[in-house]
């Protein structure tokens, strides 16, 4: 037993470091920008277009600051404005689909997905949400009744206490992360040694397989929709060191992860605006099944037409 937590302590150190490589000056940057002109410049060129997806132009804010910094800092900024319950309900989705890009993309793309592949993928899954949710749903014109509100922060003053709160948010950051990957690198060291996890793969096979995916990707699905893309990156590089995870299976579980990821946790978090939760769980859930399925299907009938003419070519060529 000292072994495997001696094992995976140093896993869990390891994964750490990788992540916290990219986390910490993310997050030291972004928190920085927020007390600049940066965001108010990027919410002013946003705001024209908001119409298109049932917004009115204040919807810039919480979508700007979701975006660039996390579902906290969106959700404070949706309290601080008077929007409709339709309104409320689109700006959920869409940050549900695509929220704190730079820190989660980056991450993701350590377990060999394009860094650009995932944030173009979950801006565009927000956005055509948003504009499918605008034209079928003629409803919730009526003024959203929030809840109790997140306790907001006091604004810095002057560069020095920019600097600190960004020094001091990131270093957070750093240290949330260790207190999740270390004891879960641990505990999966033992999972993987004592073979549950072949076990639990053999569980969720028939999932991924209807998802275009082989079997040994099941804990990678497992680990982003529990923990998140953050810090279930850590399991996801574990399996595609370990478990032998192809790049078309990883970009099929990434595929599926934009859409539905940290359930419990991101979609518990809208309960502040009054809005009822079921329905985005079960768009974020369906959408997420339906993408990765078809386009699972459709890749797999690509490679096995080339492995076809492949194997013709040769035949005819003897």
């Amino acid at each position: 037993m000292t072994g495997i937590i001696t094992r995976g302590f140093k896993q869990g150190v390891s994964v750490s470091w990788t992540l916290g490589k990219v986390i910490f000056p993310v997050t030291l940057i972004v928190t920085i920008l927020r007390f600049t002109p940066a965001l108010p410049w990027a919410m002013e060129k946003i705001a024209p277009y908001m119409a298109w997806l049932g917004l009115s132009g204040e919807a810039a804010v919480p979508l700007v600051l979701g975006n660039f910094l996390n579902l906290y800092a969106g959700i404070a900024a949706i309290l601080s404005f008077d929007f409709t319950v339709k309104e409320v309900f689109i700006l959920a989705v869409m940050m549900s689909f695509s929220h704190n890009l730079l820190i989660e993309s980056t991450v993701a793309s350590r377990v060999g997905v394009s860094w650009w592949f995932v944030i173009g993928f979950r801006i565009t899954l927000a956005l055509l949400a948003a504009v499918v949710i605008n034209l079928v749903w003629k409803g919730g014109s009526e003024s959203a009744d929030y809840g109790l509100a997140p306790q907001q922060q006091t604004a810095p003053e002057g560069w020095a206490e920019i600097l600190f709160q960004g020094l001091q948010t990131a270093s957070m950051g750093i240290l949330q992360l260790i207190l999740i990957v270390l004891p879960l690198m641990i505990f999966m060291q033992y999972l993987r040694e004592k073979g549950w996890l072949d076990i639990f793969s053999g569980w969720v096979a028939p999932a991924t397989k209807f998802l275009g995916m082989e079997r040994n990707t099941s804990m990678t699905l497992v680990a982003g929709l529990t923990i998140g893309l953050a810090y279930g990156a850590g399991m996801m590089i574990q399996a595609v060191k370990e478990d032998g995870v192809s790049k078309k299976d990883m970009y099929l579980a990434m595929i599926f992860l934009v859409a539905c990821h940290a359930v419990v946790e991101d979609t518990l978090i809208f309960l502040p605006l009054g809005i009822p939760v079921w329905p985005l769980l079960v768009f974020r859930l369906v959408t997420a099944v339906l993408l990765t399925a078809a386009i699972g299907f459709i890749w797999n009938r690509v490679e096995q037409k080339r492995e076809e003419h492949i194997h013709e070519h040769k035949y005819n060529t003897l």
